[in-house]
């Protein structure tokens, strides 16, 4: 079996959930916009029921699996290790990473939400996998977050960290390639694609608007 951590393409990050889809399914949705070129997807569904979310991220693997895309779960470690996910994704008021290691064990990807840098200079990169830097811009897709970094602030957030890194927040295909000028090693986008009309093609454009930037990241955790 191949270490699902030896490499990690976050250069076009998908995060998506239930009520985000304009009454889409969400694997439609989702396999539209691989097709167009995300590299990642991160499921979210916050007050989700137990049973239910882990059908769908059950689902989702079984579809992704075979494109070797990998289905991260938002918070909700339990329902990444029902479902055979690749891993999780959580935040600082989350289960710890170290935890989420623990559980998942050592092939795991585990992703970090880094939203100062007094986060990021005590995130453990023998842990995470990566960090979520952000919000970029200011968001309508998570109410609760954090005041917007800007350009500047991701830069510096950024050299911090030691492990890959996605920034998050506002970010569209007008703007994609400003937001990775800052180091990141990819941008994660929520409305730019699950809000589109076209979500095949609204990934076609935020992922040609990356150019040459698009890269496989070594994991560096271990």
């Amino acid at each position: 079996m191949i270490n699902a951590r030896g490499s990690l393409d976050l250069s076009v990050y998908l995060v998506i959930g239930p009520g985000m889809t304009l009454g889409r399914t969400v694997h439609d949705v989702v396999l539209s916009a691989v097709a167009g070129g995300v590299t990642v997807v991160q499921l979210r569904w916050k007050d989700g029921p137990t049973g239910a979310f882990v059908e769908m991220a059950r689902v989702l693997v079984a579809a992704l699996s075979p494109l070797d895309v990998p289905l991260l779960v938002n918070d909700r470690v339990d329902v990444a290790l029902a479902a055979g996910a690749r891993g999780v994704h959580v935040g600082q008021d989350d289960m710890s990473p170290a935890d989420a290691r623990r559980l998942l064990g050592p092939d795991a990807i585990i992703g970090l939400s880094i939203t100062t840098l007094e986060e990021a200079r005590a995130m453990n990169p023998a842990i995470v996998d990566y960090a979520g830097i952000g919000p970029v811009f200011p968001t309508p897709s998570k109410l609760d977050a954090a005041a917007p970094l800007g350009l500047a602030g991701v830069r510096d957030v950024r050299a911090a960290i030691m492990t890959p890194a996605v920034a998050i927040g506002g970010i569209t295909c007008d703007n994609a390639s400003e937001v990775m000028t800052t180091g990141v090693d990819g941008v994660a986008v929520i409305s730019a694609v699950c809000g589109a009309d076209d979500p095949r093609g609204a990934a076609e454009r935020l992922t040609a608007s990356l150019g040459g930037v698009r890269r496989r990241t070594p994991a560096t955790a271990g």
